[in-house]
C-alpha cells in the first residue's frame, strides 16, 4: 500500500512538473493591440492628425555652441582616479579632461561643418498617435536603380546611440555591390523621445507601443512591406514589429539576439555542459560561454540599465544640467563596447571609432534635451504591462537573420533562436567587432545583411 501511495504521489509530481514546465515554456499567441492608440499632448479627443512629410534640417542658433562653450571653460571640478586605475570605475577622469579640452576647442569650433554632416542625408518629419517622428530617408541613386532591384529596409537605433550611428552604413546600402541584387530604401527613424523625435506623453510607451509607431511610420510612407534591421533596443523593437506585423515584414536581421525566455534560460545552462553540441564551431565558444563570465559581464555593465528603469527623471536631470556628466555618461558605454583589447586604453575611442562621431552622438542628445526621455524607455519596458505581454514567446514567421559579434552581449544560441524565429535562415558569428557594429564597422555589418537578404524566398 505505502509503494502504490509512493507511486501515485510521484505520478502526480511528475504531472504538476509536466503542467507547470509546459506553462513556462510552450509558445503563446499573438496579443492584441490599439494600433492608432494616442501617445502626444492633452486629449486624444482634441487631437486632428498632421499626415504631411515634411522636409527637416538640423540649424542650431550660434548661441546655443557659444553657450555650451562657456558651460566646457569653467573649471572642472573631477575627483583624480584611483591610483593604478584606467577605465575600471567608469570613465577616467584624466581621459575626460582630454575629451572636454577637445569638444570645447576644436569640435566645436568647426560646428557648422559637424552640423552639415549631420544634414547629408535627407530627413522629413511627420506625425503619428500625436507625435512627430524624425526620420533619414535616403533613397538609392538613379545608377543603382537601373542595376539592382529596390527593397525598403526600416533601420533601428538604441541607447545610447541615435541614427548618427548609421552615417556610414546608410550610404553602402544605398549603392549595388556585386555580392546583391538589391539596394536599400532606407528609412532610420530617431526613436520615440530620442533626437529630433517627440516623446510620448503617456505612461505606458514600451517596445511593444514604439514597434506599432515604427510600423505606422512604414505606413504612412507607402512601405506595405519591408524589412528590418536592428541592434540594442532596435533588435527588440524590430523583433516585436516582425512579431506583431508579419504579414508587413519581409525579413527581421538583428546584431543583437538575445533571449531570456525561461526555456532559453533552461537551454543556455543545458548548452554550457556540452557546448561542442551547438555551436558550429568551438571558435565561438566565447560568444555564449562560460556563462559565470558572461553573468558578471551583465552585472558589471548594467548599473545605468537598474537606474533608468527605476528612476529615469532623476538620472535624466543630472545629464542634462551638466554637459560634461552627459559626455562621461554616455562616452564610457562607447568605451566599454570597445572590447577588452581597446577599453581600458585611453586612444580606445579613437581607434575603434572617432571622437567626432561620438560627440556628435552627445550632440544630439544635449541639443534635443533627450537624455530623460530617452532613459524613460527603460522604465515602461520593466513594468509588468510590457513584461506580462511576453512578446519573445509568441513565435515570429518572418524570415530571421542573426550577426552575433564577438564584444556584443552574450547572444542566444540557434536552439533558443528557433523556439522565437522558426523561420531563421542565417546565422552568423564573427570573432570581432562590438555593440554598436553599424558605427563600427559598416562594411561587415552590411555584408551580414546583404547575405541574409540573398536567402530570402521573396513571391
Amino acid at each position: 500500500m505505502k509503494f502504490l501511495i509512493f507511486v501515485a504521489l510521484f505520478g502526480v509530481l511528475i504531472g504538476y512538473g509536466y503542467l507547470k514546465f509546459d506553462e513556462v515554456t510552450r509558445p503563446l499567441p499573438l496579443p492584441k493591440f490599439d494600433t492608432n492608440k494616442y501617445w502626444g499632448p492633452g486629449d486624444a479627443a482634441n487631437y486632428k492628425e498632421d499626415k504631411t512629410i515634411k522636409p527637416f534640417a538640423i540649424k542650431i542658433q550660434p548661441e546655443i555652441i557659444t553657450d555650451l562653450q562657456k558651460q566646457l571653460n569653467r573649471t572642472l571640478k573631477l575627483t583624480e582616479p584611483l591610483e593604478g586605475v584606467k577605465f575600471e570605475y567608469g570613465y577616467n577622469t584624466e581621459a575626460m579632461t582630454q575629451v572636454v579640452k577637445y569638444w570645447r576647442d576644436t569640435y566645436l569650433a568647426k560646428w557648422p561643418e559637424r552640423e552639415a554632416l549631420l544634414n547629408s542625408l535627407p530627413q522629413f518629419t511627420t506625425e503619428i498617435q500625436g507625435l512627430k517622428i524624425h526620420f533619414i530617408h535616403a533613397k538609392p541613386s538613379a545608377d543603382a536603380l537601373e542595376k539592382k532591384k529596390v527593397l525598403p529596409v526600416l533601420l533601428l537605433h538604441g541607447w545610447p546611440g541615435s541614427v548618427r550611428e548609421f552615417y556610414d552604413f546608410i550610404p553602402i546600402l544605398t549603392e549595388p555591390a556585386e555580392m546583391s541584387d538589391y539596394v536599400f530604401e532606407v528609412i532610420a527613424p530617431s526613436l520615440v523621445g530620442y533626437g529630433w523625435s517627440d516623446p510620448a506623453r503617456k505612461v505606458g510607451f514600451n517596445a511593444a507601443e514604439m514597434a506599432i509607431v515604427m510600423r505606422n511610420l512604414m505606413l504612412r510612407l507607402g512601405f506595405e512591406k519591408f524589412l528590418v534591421q536592428g541592434g540594442d533596443w532596435g533588435s527588440i523593437i524590430g523583433s516585436n514589429v516582425a512579431t506583431l506585423f508579419p504579414e508587413n515584414v519581409l525579413g527581421y536581421h538583428s546584431n543583437m539576439c538575445v533571449m531570456q525566455t525561461p526555456l532559453a534560460i533552461m537551454k543556455s545552462i543545458v548548452a554550457s555542459f556540452m557546448p561542442e553540441k551547438f555551436l558550429p564551431s568551438r571558435f565561438f565558444h566565447d560568444h555564449h560561454f562560460p556563462l559565470s563570465e558572461k553573468l558578471k559581464f551583465y552585472l558589471e555593465e548594467s548599473g545605468y540599465f537598474h537606474i533608468q528603469a527605476t528612476k529615469p527623471d532623476t538620472i535624466g536631470t543630472a545629464l542634462l544640467t551638466s554637459p560634461v556628466g552627459l559626455a562621461s555618461y554616455y562616452i564610457e558605454k562607447f568605451q566599454a563596447a570597445t572590447g577588452p583589447v581597446h577599453n581600458q586604453r585611453f586612444d580606445a575611442i579613437s581607434k575603434v571609432f572617432t571622437f567626432d562621431a561620438i560627440l556628435d552622438n552627445v550632440m544630439i542628445y544635449y541639443l534635443t534635451n533627450s537624455a530623460t526621455t530617452a532613459g524613460r524607455f527603460y522604465k515602461e519596458n520593466m513594468q509588468k504591462e510590457y513584461l506580462g505581454l511576453q512578446l519573445e514567446r509568441v513565435q515570429t514567421p518572418v524570415p530571421m537573420g542573426c550577426a552575433r559579434f564577438r564584444y556584443d552581449l552574450p547572444p542566444a544560441l540557434d536552439w533558443q533562436l528557433l523556439d522565437k524565429y522558426p523561420n531563421l535562415i542565417h546565422s552568423k558569428y564573427f570573432n570581432q567587432v562590438g555593440h554598436f557594429a553599424a558605427l563600427e564597422a559598416p562594411v561587415m555589418l552590411y555584408i551580414d545583411f546583404a547575405e541574409f537578404v540573398n536567402k530570402i524566398e521573396f513571391k
